[in-house]
């Protein structure tokens, strides 16, 4: 298997994995705190993590963990999980997870505002209707427009921010220190939260067992997202990113009875048709430009 066919694959195993995650999140914010949820997956995750890294013999506790640009991912990963958790407490699943499909956009936006990337006009455009299919999937001025959508969009500009600066870390910190030490980071917030919440914290086993199931499918996606960026090209891999949205909305019809109305698949199809797009048009700029260089 190559190198390529492994990050595809481990971005789709990873967009399962984060999709499973949102709705274990959602079923659990229902009995339990959303500070606790936080807590316990973050913690969770650096526990799964560090172990991790004890078997492949990689340190945690080192310098690395205070390099600029891991601060700085540590930094925005903790506005990432804030957006993230409100959000799928509060959002329907398809709606949270067409707006999480605004990511590779994002990304392809930043790339040329902050890390000086060339994007042409017809990547500009896609980034545009890609923005217009979100407006639709929010309807920040309709009846339906509850606020909570913020979140989930603060979510995904904090997740698209997380992977630009993943390019900027340095190739010989192993993904499994970098996936602890983000996790690691919003464990304060979570216990923040906790502090300010005033519903009782949640003991029973069954709201535990989805904490549970969080913790391990969203520690799984993380380590396959993180381990996929990094073994191929963002404009192989990013691509199949797409695949949580189906995932994530037959979740939402098979858990929750969350059928996506009209509005919500027109936007959704703009976010796709845009980012497919948009990444097709970037692959076809790297072979004509390995073309002229051969």
């Amino acid at each position: 298997m190559t190198q390529t066919l492994r990050a595809i694959l481990l971005m789709i195993l990873s967009m399962a994995l984060l999709a499973a995650s949102d709705a274990f999140l959602k079923l659990a914010s229902s009995g339990a705190p959303l500070g606790q949820v936080m807590f316990l997956v973050s913690f969770g995750g650096t526990l799964i993590f560090w172990l991790l890294a004890r078997l492949q013999k990689v340190r945690i506790l080192s310098r690395d963990a205070l390099h600029p640009m891991v601060l700085l991912r540590s930094g925005i990963e903790i506005i990432a999980a804030i957006g993230i958790v409100v959000g799928v407490a509060n959002v329907s699943l398809p709606v949270f997870a067409a707006i999480m499909q605004a990511g590779p956009l994002l990304v392809t936006l930043g790339a040329a505002l902050f890390l000086g990337e060339s994007v042409g006009w017809r990547r500009w455009i896609a980034v545009l209707v890609g923005m217009v299919g979100m407006l639709i999937v929010i309807r920040p001025f309709g009846t339906g427009f509850t606020g909570w959508e913020l979140f989930a969009v603060i979510g995904i500009c904090g997740l698209s921010a997380r992977d630009l600066v993943t390019r900027l870390v340095p190739q010989h910190l192993a993904t499994v220190a970098i996936s602890a030490w983000g996790f690691a980071a919003t464990i304060p917030t979570g216990i923040l939260f906790w502090i300010l919440s005033d519903r009782p914290a949640a003991s029973d086993l069954p709201t535990l067992a989805l904490i549970g199931g969080a913790v391990l499918s969203t520690s799984a996606g993380y380590l396959a997202v993180t381990a996929a960026m990094r073994l191929a090209p963002a404009s192989t891999v990013s691509p199949y990113r797409y695949a949580r949205l189906i995932f994530a909305t037959g979740l939402g019809i098979a858990v929750f009875s969350d059928w996506p109305d009209g509005w919500t698949l027109i936007g959704s199809a703009l976010i796709l048709g845009a980012g497919l797009f948009s990444f097709l048009r970037e692959a076809q700029l790297a072979r004509q430009t390995r073309g002229r260089a051969g």
